[in-house]
């Protein structure tokens, strides 16, 4: 009989990940995946960046690097971010194989089996994962329209059987609520984490993808404040500003954090990929980045205004949703009780899938909300998919 290692029984696999080979089934729309669309990726420019490389740069896309990034990446990278507003002259920057990775090396560090971490309620399912793989006891907060509750996260850190080693959270247009959290709200998390001694990881993918300029001001990131008396351990990622099959992020993090991070990269993977590190420096150098958001921008603004728009005429009233000011998702509230797997096994016969909220639980239990997605379909495809998932609802809910 095979022996596994014991720790493989916490690892779950994605229900979004077994979405996938449905979503890609002919006729199928999919309100599932977290994922740029194929249709706004930067192709010609890619194009354009790899022909211009001269032989000694393929030479260095071909190698290894070093564990902690190419030093041209480094270098590009540490400007864009400092010009955003980020305190890298404070910190210590590392290129990792996407962000997920870079929040997967930080729970490493931080997590022993049984050591209690501090989460959002509902949260990335990535994330989740990683902390489960390592055993780590899942403290959950509720969020709301400003972001954390601050009160309930008091209690659940007063009533935790340890110290919480960290708090995750993700505060531009939250994956999976779309939630931006207000600057007050930021503060008041601050005061709770300075007071307890408790490190933050942040988590920011998103906010380089806003429609309005008005809502730039509470996009600012506690990273940027750099606040004395805790560590923020801030992750970023390439996968929404140029695209995820580079598979390339990264982390900014206090030295004595990046020490013991840079071991483990080097235990996992060495170095992330050369290639997708040359292709993404000349990106950054060109001055491409700021281009290409841009754009996108738009694209993800119309096809999200046309989702609110079918939804509010298609949905029954019972069911509660927020209007998205950036990022990927809408966060649909089913009545209490409601059990949207029924709703999700409905939609599929009709032709179209989305996520169901406990996916997003870290206790995997809620499941009277859902997770649409407007980044992946076109206009065409939403005002198509979105009244077959509003009558898969009232099938269910009536």
């Amino acid at each position: 009989m095979t022996r596994f290692a014991s720790t493989i029984q916490f690892l779950r696999s994605s229900e979004i990940r077994d979405l996938m080979s449905l979503a890609t089934t002919p006729g199928i729309i999919s309100f599932a995946g977290g994922m740029p669309g194929n249709d706004l990726f930067p192709i010609k420019e890619i194009d354009d960046i790899y022909r211009s490389l001269t032989t000694a740069e393929k030479q260095v896309a071909m190698q290894y690097g070093p564990t902690n990034g190419l030093p041209s990446l480094l270098e590009s990278l540490n400007n864009y971010l400092k010009d955003k507003g980020l305190p890298v002259d404070k910190n210590r920057l590392m290129i990792t194989t996407g962000s997920l990775q870079a929040i997967n090396i930080l729970a490493k560090a931080f997590v022993d089996p049984g050591d209690c971490i501090l989460v959002e309620n509902p949260s990335f399912i990535g994330a989740l994962s990683a902390f489960r793989s390592y055993q780590a006891n899942l403290i959950a907060t509720p969020i709301n329209a400003n972001g954390i509750d601050i009160v309930q996260l008091k209690e659940n850190i007063a009533n935790a059987p340890q110290k919480p080693k960290f708090l995750y959270y993700c505060p531009n247009f939250h994956n999976p609520a779309g939630t931006v959290y207000t600057n007050e709200t930021k503060r008041q998390l601050i005061d709770v984490l300075q007071e307890q001694d408790i490190p933050l990881l942040e988590d920011d993918v998103y906010s380089d993808l806003y429609f309005y300029e008005e809502d730039k001001e509470n996009l600012q990131l506690i990273k940027m404040w750099n606040p004395e008396g805790i560590d923020v351990c801030y992750t970023g990622s390439f996968s929404k500003i140029l695209g995820p099959g580079l598979r390339l992020g990264w982390m900014l993090v206090p030295e004595h954090i990046y020490q013991k991070c840079e071991l483990i990269k080097q235990s996992i993977d060495a170095c992330s990929p050369s290639f997708s590190q040359v292709i993404a420096d000349k990106f950054l150098r060109n001055g491409l980045v700021e281009k290409y958001t841009s754009e996108v921008r738009l694209e993800y603004k119309k096809r999200a205004l046309a989702m609110f728009d079918c939804l509010e005429k298609q949905l029954p009233s019972y069911v509660k949703w927020n209007k998205p000011h950036g990022g990927f998702y809408i966060w649909l509230q089913l009545p209490a009780g409601t059990d949207s797997t029924e709703i999700l096994k409905k939609a599929i016969e009709k032709g179209t899938v989305f996520v169901t909220g406990k996916t997003f639980d870290p206790e995997g239990k809620r499941n009277d909300c859902m997770r649409i997605s407007f980044c992946n379909s076109d206009v065409e495809a939403i005002k198509k998919g979105i009244p077959i998932v509003a009558e898969a609802i009232r099938e269910v809910c009536g």
